[in-house]
């Protein structure tokens, strides 16, 4: 379980292709308390498993499944990613809570600033936005934003400053294409009514 709020700007420095897998080799940068093995780490919103660690450096791999529904599928060496360590009991919960369970994946299809802010438009599978309302709460590449707008086809968010300055989303480009977790309660409410 993470809460969305991103911790880090980590790099992936090697990608090794393992089967129908990957296996990739990333930096923590300034990390002050050592990963260890077995630990959840979300990568882009990705809840992944530490499979070795020295120092700032760690290895987690991504199997099938995770590489077809997320953009870790065509990440390789030297791209930057979200990093957050799991949620520990008694921790602050200041985004929302995040599976690290990606559900799909969108495109950015339009960027422009407003004054400090910037809008950010998204297109996806029209399958998806039953689970958004406005002013909800959606993961955006591992990222807790509040929706702003909804569409048949689409969702928009607003990033303020610190935002763009410290996650991913700051240097994304329209035809970019990030992960998508839809709120869990969303997701339960409908499997509840469609049984009802």
């Amino acid at each position: 379980m993470f809460t969305g709020l991103v911790e880090v700007l980590g790099t992936i420095e090697r990608v090794d292709e393992e089967g129908p897998g990957r296996r990739l080799t990333l930096s923590w940068p300034d990390l002050v308390e050592p990963l260890v093995l077995g630990e959840s780490v979300a990568v882009n919103g990705c809840c992944l498993t530490v499979v070795a660690a020295e120092g700032e450096r760690f290895v987690m791999q991504a199997g099938p499944e995770t590489l077809l529904r997320t953009n870790l599928g065509v990440a390789g060496a030297g791209d930057r990613v979200n990093l957050e360590r799991s949620l520990r009991a008694g921790d602050r919960l200041g985004g929302h809570f995040v599976q690290g369970h990606i559900d799909t994946t969108a495109v950015l299809r339009e960027r422009r600033t407003e004054g400090e802010w910037e809008f950010l438009g998204f297109t996806i599978d029209p399958s998806w936005t039953s689970l958004m309302v406005p002013k909800g709460s959606i993961a955006v590449d591992g990222v807790s934003l509040t929706l702003v707008g909804v569409e048949p086809d689409g969702f928009s968010v607003m990033l303020i400053p610190h935002t763009l300055a410290v996650t991913t989303l700051g240097s994304v480009r329209v035809g970019g294409r990030v992960n998508i977790e839809t709120d869990m309660l969303a997701r339960h409410v409908a499997k509840l009514m469609a049984v009802g």
